[in-house]
């Protein structure tokens, strides 16, 4: 197991700065964003290829691409846009060897439920696009956000017997988890596996706000780098690997609290007491 990180915040820098960065910090590999306007992999403009290649140059693995949009929404040319660019993904990962595609499930449309949208939308869409990837050995994660589609596990077990394929799983992120009350340890038994990639978020939890607004105010909580939340990162390592995964550790750095940089560099040097033990 090794720690790597999600690009996201570095969106607005080139390809280069981003590897001098990761690779300079000792970074493993990195997670690529690939939303629209990302300037370091626009996947309308640049060649995989030759980005490929910069990374690896660099001494870097790219765990996966990262397409976070959402492929149902309520509006008809949004959701295409979407579908679109997710497949544009796919046709990356298999251009560049790269096994692991990340997205959401998609946000639930005005007015419909989760399991609704589940199994009249996102089931129907994610069947075709696993098929799709299936072919070039690829395997499709979709984050466990809590605003989409599978925000618990009864949402998780229908996706996956809407859609069953094998290739079809999570990039399991505790921290969403956490501040609702779910069980994260327990998730990672129970849909082991379905892990192919996993994100190192941190949650802090605010008591006093907790304790007199509850768990529906969502200001009881907030994102942090790892380390400094309630989670048991030498137990939930420890259980990924009794479960048998062995893949990336990828921080997603939404800590407004540290600098860009100096959050990536504390959660590398905090997980790599677990990884490297």
């Amino acid at each position: 197991m090794h720690v790597g990180m999600l690009t996201a915040p570095f969106a607005n820098e080139d390809l280069d700065t981003v590897i001098k960065f990761a690779s300079g910090a000792g970074f493993v590999s990195l997670e690529i964003a690939c939303r629209p306007g990302t300037k370091h992999f626009d996947l309308g403009k640049d060649d995989p290829v030759q980005a490929a290649e910069k990374v690896r140059a660099a001494g870097l693995q790219i765990s996966s691409y990262a397409c976070y949009v959402n492929v149902t929404d309520g509006d008809p040319t949004a959701k295409q846009a979407a579908r679109d660019q997710l497949k544009l993904a796919l046709e990356a990962c298999a251009k560049t060897d790269v096994d692991v595609l990340c997205c959401i499930a998609g946000l639930p449309p005005l007015g419909q439920e989760r399991e609704q949208v589940i199994e009249q939308d996102a089931g129907p869409f994610f069947n075709e696009l696993c098929r799709d990837a299936a072919a070039d050995g690829i395997k499709v994660a979709m984050e466990n956000w809590f605003a989409t589609n599978i925000q618990h596990f009864g949402n998780w077990d229908q996706i996956f017997e809407v859609c069953p394929a094998e290739n079809f799983g999570l990039n399991y992120d505790p921290s969403h988890l956490v501040w609702m009350g779910i069980d994260y340890l327990y998730g990672l038994d129970r849909y082991a596996s379905r892990i192919f990639h996993t994100h190192a978020k941190d949650t802090e939890i605010r008591q006093d706000v907790l304790r007199h607004y509850g768990n529906q105010n969502r200001n009881h909580f907030r994102y942090v780098i790892p380390g400094f939340g309630v989670i048991d990162w030498g137990e939930y390592i420890s259980r990924l690997r009794r479960t048998g995964y062995d893949g990336v550790l990828s921080i997603e750095h939404e800590d407004g609290a540290v600098g860009r940089e100096a959050g990536f560099v504390q959660g590398l040097r905090y997980l790599n007491m677990f990884c490297q033990a």
